[in-house]
């Protein structure tokens, strides 16, 4: 069973996320901040992580940047889950190492289907 790590500011987004993947039998860690997204790291170890850009304490690019200079999360997957659309977003966080990018609103069964595909892929 896959732990995902689903890193978001907005309530209902991660309590939806957490439903739906636990309907596929992943297991889910949930955080609502960047500060408690990389404590969630450090604790829970996820096979994958779903990170929101805008989000208090840390934002995700932040996280994302601290993954990809720890020798421990540099090759975890990363799935950017985010509102922010602009090209210089999408490259800025693929440059830093992002996995992969969905932009809110997203089609659920899509973000499954990119976890699916990065999970097999590692």
């Amino acid at each position: 069973m896959a732990r995902v790590l689903v890193a978001d500011d907005e309530r209902l987004l991660r309590e939806l996320l957490d439903y739906r993947l636990r309907q596929r039998n992943f297991e889910t860690v949930l955080a609502c901040d960047g500060r408690e997204a990389l404590e969630c790291l450090e604790s829970s170890a996820p096979d994958v992580v779903i990170l929101d850009m805008m989000m208090p304490v840390h934002n995700g690019l932040d996280v994302l940047r601290r993954m990809r200079s720890s020798d421990r999360y540099a090759e975890t997957p990363v799935i950017m889950l985010t509102a922010r659309r602009s090209e210089k977003d999408i490259v800025s966080a693929l440059e830093l190492g992002a996995d992969d990018y969905l932009v809110k609103p997203f089609m659920p069964e899509e973000l499954l289907a990119r976890l699916a595909r990065l999970l097999k892929a590692a």
